[in-house]
Order: structure tokens, then sequence, then C-alpha cells
């Protein structure tokens, strides 16, 4: 098996052509016809990382996170992201990231989100022209709950110290709205939706705002609400392929620590 083949698999739950514009998918580093001897799954990729896989005896790395992203002009070592890609290299460790092409797929990281929270007749929160693809997802809880709870359930699955939140409505808790990472953008969608709680991450101080007493917008921070993503792709993988190694990275790649 290739990385081509691997890569071609990939694509089927997430179509790069469904990759945001800005972004930077696919395979990253290495070669397209090298033949794979494992797979280490992760969430971003450093050199702990690297070094992950080369223990491991991976030779390609499935990442949701491009460590490419803007484009270099030099590869000193004198960054984080110049000395992970001269360490893949120097390994013949390829690279090959997912990001917005999974965070648009109706089966990918928001999707997972909603399985995680136990929310059911799931849709897509901003929906493609296609219909079938696009950011974010809405479903319901299997019975109302009151915010508190609600809140403390929402700390507890995502495995966090700490979560930010908007002013509380007073309402119970039904229809769930998901965006995984930065998702301050649809935070009118879910409320246009009539979502009674809206989850994601990276909301600025005025973002919050926004809420006006008709939602709830929960915070639960970037890493924790992409978390899932790994083990997502690594089931995935392993219904598909049996000749080598799907390994999910032990790794916590977070940069956000609590007190």
């Amino acid at each position: 098996m290739t990385i081509k083949n691997v890569s071609d698999y990939l694509e089927e739950i997430a179509p790069l052509h469904q990759a945001e514009d800005f972004d930077n998918v696919g395979l990253l580093i290495g070669n397209e016809t090298t033949e794979v001897k494992g797979v280490l799954v992760t969430l971003d990729t450093l050199e702990e990382t690297v070094d992950e896989a080369i223990k491991t005896k991976c030779n390609l790395i499935v990442s949701f996170h491009p460590i490419i992203f803007s484009g270099l002009k030099k590869i000193n070592g004198n960054s984080y992201v110049e000395k992970v890609v001269m360490k893949a290299i120097q390994n013949n460790i390829a690279i090959y990231a997912i990001h917005t092409a999974l965070d648009n797929s109706k089966v990918g990281v928001s999707a997972k989100m909603c399985e995680v929270l136990g929310l059911s007749n799931n849709s897509i929160l901003l929906p493609k022209d296609d219909g079938a693809s696009g950011m974010g997802m809405i479903g319901d809880l299997p019975k109302p709950m009151p915010e508190e709870d609600f809140l403390k359930h929402t700390k507890k699955t995502f495995k966090t110290n700490g979560i930010r939140y908007s002013n509380k409505t007073g309402k119970l808790v039904k229809r769930v709205a998901v965006l995984g990472g930065s998702g301050s953008f649809a935070i009118a969608d879910a409320i246009h939706k009539k979502a009674d709680v809206y989850i994601s991450a990276d909301f600025k101080y005025h973002d919050f705002f926004k809420a006006e007493g008709k939602i709830l917008l929960i915070d639960v921070g970037h890493y924790e609400s992409e978390q899932f993503t790994k083990n997502l792709l690594v089931d995935y993988l392993t219904k598909k392929f049996t000749s080598f190694a799907i390994i999910l990275s032990e790794k916590s790649t977070n940069p956000i620590y609590y007190l």
C-alpha cells in the first residue's frame, strides 16, 4: 500500500475540494508513491510528533492541522515549523493534513462533537451549495436539560479544566449547535436556526455580547473542540487498512495550560 492509497481513502470522507480556499491540505511532505510502513494520527505535527513517528516506525503522519500553512521561504530550523519540516524530511516521514476538508465533511469534526455530546437529528449548520457538506452541525439532546447541568456536561465531555460562556438565558437546553475550532463567525447562524446553545472555540470578548439573551455561547477551547478528531480518523483508517499499523498519537499537542 502506498501513501496515495491512504490519501485516496481519506478523501472519500474529506474531499480536498471541500477545504476552504485559505487552507493548505493534502500531502505536504513526501511522495505519494512511497510504501506505507505505518501511520501515526495526530491533531498537530510538532517535533515530538515526528519523534513519536520515528519511535513507532511510522513513515506517514496524518495530521488534522497543517504544519505548513502560509508557505516557507527558508528552511533553516529557526522556527518550530522549519524544525518539524527538516526532521520529517531527514527521517523520510511524510505528512498529510486534512483540516477544513474534514471540517466541511458531514461525518467530520462537528459530527464527532455531536456524537460525544449525545445529539441526534443532526444536520449541517452552515451548508455549502451542494447541501451535503459545510461547517458545523446542529442537533437535539435526548431530553431537555437545565443550562447549569448542560454546562457541567459540556465541561466533562470535552475534558477541560475550564470553559467560558455567555450570560445564561434561563431556558432549558434542547437544541445544540457545534463547530470545531474557531467558530465565532457562525453565532448568528446558530441563533437563526434556534439553537439553545452554541459550542465552539476562540470567542473574543465582544463575541459573547452577540448572544443577546437568545442563546448560550460556550467556548470549550480550540484543542478541546477538535480533540476527538484523531479518534475519528483512526477508526476510519483501521476499517480499511490491515497490512500496517494505524497508531493514535499519545501526545497532547495542546499549547494552552490552565491553573
